[in-house]
């Protein structure tokens, strides 16, 4: 608590002159204070609290806005994954939350862009209804509020699936017509598939369309994951077809149990899995590979996340054969709990 005469004008004008100040331009007000108050060790002493005080404000300010930009930055490629966005509409978008209102020009300034390329992309945004501008001039941009940028995308995405749903067998009936089935290709085939959100997707498709035993074997931390997907979904339409879904992971983290047991799997056994990638097979139908699953930075995770899936008989069975030894070799989730509790 700063000690001080209050009935001193010197102390009441300095406090009423710095208080309605930016810090910054509040301390160079005070430099030339502290040299006409020379001859009074006490104001003197007061007026460098009073700027030191200012000076941590400015570094705490500094390092809070620092922190701020890292963050946007490791936002971008997620919430543009996520919002459908190029990474530069992302960066720009999240830039004006954190700014507030703020030209196109001095925001290009702000996060380094070229003017022109913000220009371009702000344009975009409006066009989105994600920015918004002011009758201001000049204009100022103004991001619209996350939940709302959510709730449209949200409306967007269901729209065009409900499009595509109510058009799919009138679409396919007709590459059927155009297209001989002499022609369509019925070899084995492979492919990569990148992205996390694009791997759990081929792992839904796989799952929902078995009606025979799917194996899974993988980490606790990516059945975590899979836990708030589509995933769990479409292992009861695997069961209401007549199929099951067999779980198997290694017990290495038991705060992770949780999402095993709300997973949903048919059965879930642990063992030994020496590997940190996954597997996924459907019997007789396709296979999708991991060499290791996704790293524990969510951001970069995410998209160099790689899987190999391939519908090769010859590949999926040995696989399917290999998950089914690993299955035979391991025990039921109850059991492996309680094995752990006497220990």
């Amino acid at each position: 608590m700063e000690c001080f005469d209050r009935t001193d004008d010197f102390y009441v004008n300095v406090i009423r002159k710095i208080s309605i100040l930016p810090i910054t331009q509040a301390n160079t007000e005070i430099k030339p204070l502290i040299k006409e108050s020379s001859s009074d060790p006490l104001k003197r002493s007061w007026l460098e609290q009073r700027m030191y005080v200012n000076q941590l404000k400015i570094e705490r300010d500094e390092k809070n806005e620092l922190d701020s930009i890292r963050h946007v930055d490791s936002l971008s490629s997620q919430l543009s994954s996520i919002l459908g966005l190029e990474e530069m509409e992302a960066h720009v978008y999240l830039n004006l939350l954190r700014i507030g209102p703020i030209s196109a020009s001095a925001l290009a300034k702000e996060i380094d862009v070229e003017r022109t390329k913000t220009y371009r992309t702000i344009e975009k945004l409006l066009n989105q209804n994600i920015v918004s501008t002011t009758f201001s001039k000049p204009k100022l941009c103004v991001a619209t509020k996350p939940e709302e940028v959510l709730k449209m995308i949200l409306q967007r995405k269901e729209d065009d699936l409900k499009l595509l749903k109510d058009t799919r067998e009138d679409v396919v009936k007709k590459i059927k017509e155009m297209i001989p089935s002499n022609r369509l290709n019925s070899m084995p085939t492979f492919h990569i598939v990148q992205g996390r959100t694009n791997i759990y997707s081929n792992i839904s498709e796989l799952i929902e369309n078995s009606t025979d035993d799917v194996y899974i074997v993988t980490t606790l931390k990516d059945i975590s994951r899979m836990y708030h997907t589509s995933i769990p979904e479409k292992i009861k339409i695997c069961e209401k077809n007549g199929g099951q879904v067999l779980l198997l992971t290694e017990l290495n983290d038991e705060n992770l149990l949780p999402f095993v047991k709300r997973f949903g799997a048919t059965e879930t056994r642990v063992g030994k899995v020496s590997s940190k990638g996954r597997m996924i097979v459907g019997k007789n139908k396709q296979m999708i590979m991991s060499d290791a699953t996704a790293k524990d930075n969510e951001n970069s995770g995410m998209e160099s996340d790689f899987a190999f899936s391939t519908n090769s008989n010859e590949m999926v069975n040995n696989i399917h054969t290999l998950c089914n030894l690993l299955w035979n070799n391991s025990k039921p989730l109850t059991m492996s709990i309680k094995n752990k509790k006497l220990k």
